[in-house]
């Protein structure tokens, strides 16, 4: 698949949600003239739909199917992603189908499956094992389909490393990494690149983690509409900021900023499958 001249590379946005509902061609467009291409992740069966329809229709997007730990039981949902109705909406919790998600993960513009893993954050005991069970489903499609993974893990980074270990045979990326230099470097160890967001402008929790890596195992991300970067930060956030992402990966690194934004592209490149 080629990457249309982009030099930049978002591996991991929402414009699929309600929040670009009033704007999101044009939201694409600015990420197309900021040369920023885009993967489009799906959290839902419904989103990953809107993902893929979203990358047949633009050159510079691609799509990323699965679903969210958060969403395999009763969850409470984000305005910015399904829209209104505060804490007395909640999910109903989807099961899993396989053969919907390998329908679509069959499409040539889906370059990942996920965002997939274990969500510990606000957790009832016995949703562990569905999160497990749906978790590991989604490794075998990726195994099927050989299409890397999109990891999302909250407070679970070994219990994660221990599943992909046991099922895995495809690589991926650790999306919006948080964890600390030790845990990195297991992830890294076992073949996986880190992501990181816009948090990297406003906060320096993550800048061990950042000079630790080798500059071949990281990626760029916005998780827009979340995390906006500095200078944008109260805005909601989108796939044109990730120059600012970008160099500031290189201000932390001290190292070149087109050094680092071409090899982060090709890490793109590599980790996807997407060729120019």
């Amino acid at each position: 698949m080629t990457t249309n001249g982009m030099k930049y590379f978002d591996a991991h946005t929402h414009v699929n949600f309600v929040a670009y509902q009033d704007d999101r061609e044009s939201s694409i467009a600015r990420a197309k003239e900021a040369e920023v291409g885009m993967n489009v992740v799906g959290t839902q069966l419904d989103t990953s739909a809107t993902a893929v329809a979203l990358a047949e229709k633009y050159d510079h997007v691609f799509a990323t199917i699965g679903l969210h730990p958060i969403h395999t039981s009763k969850s409470y949902h984000d305005e910015k992603e399904l829209g209104e109705g505060g804490k007395e909406f909640t999910s109903r919790g989807e099961i899993f189908d396989m053969s919907k998600y390998e329908a679509l993960g069959r499409n040539p513009r889906v370059i990942a499956i996920g965002e997939c893993g274990l969500d510990y954050f606000r957790l009832e005991e016995n949703t562990k094992e569905i999160q497990k069970d749906t978790f590991v489903q989604q490794i075998e499609l990726a195994n099927t389909l050989d299409k890397p993974l999109m990891l999302h893990i909250r407070n679970a980074y070994d219990d994660a490393l221990e599943v992909l270990k046991a099922h895995a045979k495809v690589k991926g990326d650790v999306h919006f990494f948080a964890g600390n230099w030790q845990t990195a470097k297991k992830f890294l160890d076992f073949g996986f690149t880190l992501s990181f967001t816009g948090v990297i402008t406003f906060t320096h929790d993550y800048d061990e983690v950042i000079k630790n890596t080798p500059l071949d195992m990281l990626l760029s991300e916005t998780d827009a509409p979340y995390v906006t970067p500095a200078p944008h930060r109260g805005k909601r956030n989108e796939s044109a900021y990730i120059p600012l992402i970008v160099r500031q990966i290189a201000t932390i690194r001290g190292e070149d900023f087109f050094k680092v934004a071409n090899q982060l592209m090709e890490n793109a490149r590599r980790v996807f499958n997407l060729s120019l």
